[in-house]
């Protein structure tokens, strides 16, 4: 994939269909290459700095493989209280991940990061607060099989919409990419939007 030479190739570090969704609506014209990281939480670590981290991480190893290219990371985590709650394993993980956020308000946060001639990162919290949910409704919903490989074990903009009660901040977010947060991270950049060229 060669670049026109007033336009430096962006590269999104993530296998993640949702984030790609979200960056081709923009209009931006990119390559995906997933960074394989160890995304194991260090003892203690918060929310906030561990997705931060690992959207660094993810930055600086596709970058390596792209130089000269703006590379954007994105990592998703939930947090109950001072839980991290990531992607959950099989469906009894995730029958029980949902009937502890049922009821509850948690916080999705997400850090974005990009390289390329700036280094420039952040983190996005969205707080979420669920309905009140049955044992028949989380059954039915782990059952679709949409809670597998989510953090939280939801997807909001999917068949989990319904577990949302409101939703206070970014909505994106909740889906895996601030959009706002992360097109202005792109613009302090430099990186050339589709409304810019």
């Amino acid at each position: 994939m060669h670049t026109h030479a007033d336009q430096t190739l962006l590269v999104l570090a993530s296998g993640s269909p949702r984030r790609k969704d979200f960056l081709s609506q923009l209009g931006l014209t990119f390559t995906v290459s997933a960074a394989d990281i160890d995304e194991t939480p260090r003892p203690g670590e918060e929310a906030g700095p561990y997705v931060l981290r690992l959207a660094r991480e993810k930055a600086a190893v596709v970058a390596s493989r792209y130089p000269g290219a703006w590379v954007l990371a994105a990592d998703t985590t939930v947090a109950l209280g001072s839980e991290l709650l990531g992607k959950p394993q099989d469906p009894a993980e995730a029958r029980a991940m949902l009937g502890r956020l049922s009821g509850k308000t948690h916080d999705v946060h997400t850090g974005v990061a990009l390289a390329g001639r700036h280094e420039e990162a952040l983190v996005v919290r969205t707080r979420v607060t669920f309905r009140e949910l049955s044992a028949a409704e989380i059954a039915w919903y782990v059952g679709t099989g949409e809670p597998v490989d989510r953090a939280g074990a939801y997807a909001i903009q999917g068949k989990g919409g319904f577990l949302v009660a409101s939703v206070d901040g970014s909505p994106t977010n909740v889906v895996g990419l601030p959009l706002g947060e992360t097109l202005a991270l792109m613009e302090r950049a430099g990186v050339p939007l589709a409304w810019k060229r």
